[in-house]
């Protein structure tokens, strides 16, 4: 340092000014404390400037794209219907730049300070913070890490092209791509494959692993996407992805040492969360981290140093922003003295392809692993008279219950609507709901509401829109 280096004092300051470290910044300052954010480029993080909000823009285009059919063949008139995705990245980006302002402003009228540049721990207390030529020293008396993570993709994959993309970037495309290729399992590359998919795309979805959903779920999910005609490969290792002028070449591994090489127009993988810590100088503090590498926290978020506090995509969990929101709220709350904690036990899964899927608790498979004595109940969303009349009539909503106890265990839904029902089901897997909770309050009539009320109606034989389940024979 040099000397006569000024140094600024601070209350609180939070490394990172994602969906985590906003939420945390905004929540401190409304308990009173003064908060200073620092975040080295957009405030919003990964999920507004790159990944939820553009790909969810994406999400709504092709399921919006999809109901034209349905709209015609119920009288409603207009020409032909064409995707133009430069007019779609324009409305992309502003409203990506309308929400970015957006947090910027609740920041400002909850005067948390905004500070631009790379933070990096000096100490326990102290924090450097550079930006461009600039540098700054922070005393801080307390510290929240929400720096967030970092991509990390399989070896052979040459991201030096315009027609190999990481998964965000596919969200930057002017065009649609004839024939698309698609390395991953996870919710991501499911939503890029029913998108382009939809918009007319020759999709085939490679698969590095099992989806990690229920099996009913996976089950229906390799129906919808065949039914969609996205040709899906299982069980195959990528060896390499390269460009040669406007074809992509992706070569795999079968699992029996086989080779196998297929061609598209565009490729893009989708990649493994790890946390970012590399540079912002905890090798210098003595932070634990567990055997992942993540940030080691307790239930309110903090760290090995009792002043400083982790949350989001440095600590272990899903990679979630709905995760981190809620780590945010708690370590604020924590710190004001208030009794707070994070289960992460109901985190909700949300997969945002055509049809939606929305997930909490436990899966069948887990509950019987787990010792429970498991009775399932599957309600089809075609039995729907709602789902019916909006030509909406894939899916189906199951429910996992203790036959001893009736308690809920897990709720997992596809249809139109998940994404917002869902909520129904954590709110009573968090309160130990029994089947009775659920059947006993009214469900507004005609809507997609009335699939979950008849799924866990079907536990016990009772659904009137499921036929009677047939009599086990005698043993």
């Amino acid at each position: 340092m040099v000397v006569g280096e000024i140094t600024e004092d601070k209350d609180i300051v939070v490394i990172g000014g994602g969906p985590g470290g906003y939420h945390a910044a905004i929540r401190a300052a409304s308990l009173g404390r003064q908060v200073t954010l620092i975040e080295r480029e957009d405030v919003g993080g990964t999920c507004l400037n790159k990944g939820c909000i553009p790909s969810k823009v994406f999400t709504h285009f092709a399921q919006e794209f999809k109901k034209t059919k349905h709209l015609k063949e119920m009288g409603m008139e207009f020409g032909e219907v064409v995707a133009n995705l430069s007019s779609l990245q324009n409305y992309k980006n502003k409203k990506i730049t309308q929400l970015r302002a957006g947090v910027e402003s609740l920041c400002k009228a909850s005067k948390v300070e905004i500070v631009k540049g790379s933070a990096s721990f000096l100490s326990e207390s102290r924090i450097g913070v550079e930006n461009g030529h600039e540098f700054s020293l922070f005393n801080f008396k307390q510290a929240i890490v929400a720096t967030g993570g970092e991509l990390q993709y399989p070896d052979g994959i040459e991201f030096d092209s315009d027609r190999v993309l990481k998964e965000k970037e596919i969200f930057q495309l002017e065009e649609i791509p004839e024939e698309l290729i698609i390395y991953g399992n996870d919710y991501i590359s499911l939503e890029v494959a029913t998108i382009f998919s939809i918009l007319g795309s020759r999709v085939t979805l490679i698969l590095n692993g099992e989806f990690p959903f229920d099996s009913a779920i996976s089950k229906e999910l390799f129906r919808q996407l065949k039914k969609q005609k996205v040709n899906v490969i299982k069980n195959s290792t990528l060896q390499a992805a390269s460009q040669a002028e406007a074809k992509v070449t992706v070569s795999m591994d079968k699992g029996n040492g086989e080779i196998v090489s297929i061609e598209g127009s565009y490729f893009v993988a989708s990649g493994k969360v790890k946390p970012n810590l590399s540079d912002i100088g905890l090798d210098r503090l003595r932070v634990e981290l567990t055997e992942e590498d993540y940030i080691r926290t307790d239930g309110e978020g903090r760290t090995s140093i009792p002043n400083i506090w982790a949350i989001g995509d440095v600590t272990e969990g899903p990679s979630l922003a709905v995760k981190a929101i809620k780590q945010g709220k708690v370590a604020a709350e924590a710190m004001a003295g208030l009794q707070v904690e994070v289960d992460l036990q109901f985190v909700p899964t949300v997969v945002q392809m055509s049809p939606p899927i929305a997930c909490a608790g436990l899966t069948e498979e887990e509950a019987r692993r787990a010792g429970y004595s498991v009775t399932v109940s599957e309600n089809p969303v075609r039995g729907n008279g709602y789902a019916q009349l909006t030509d909406e009539k894939d899916g189906f909503v199951k429910v996992v219950s203790d036959s001893e106890t009736d308690l809920i265990l897990g709720i997992h839904m596809m249809g139109m609507g998940a994404a917002e029902l869902i909520t129904s089901g954590v709110l009573g897997l968090e309160m130990a709901a029994r089947d009775e909770d659920f059947r006993f309050p009214l469900y507004p009539h005609p809507s997609m509401n009335e699939s979950l009320l008849e799924a866990v109606e079907g536990l016990k034989g009772d659904a009137v829109h499921m036929p009677p389940r047939k009599e086990e024979l005698a043993r």
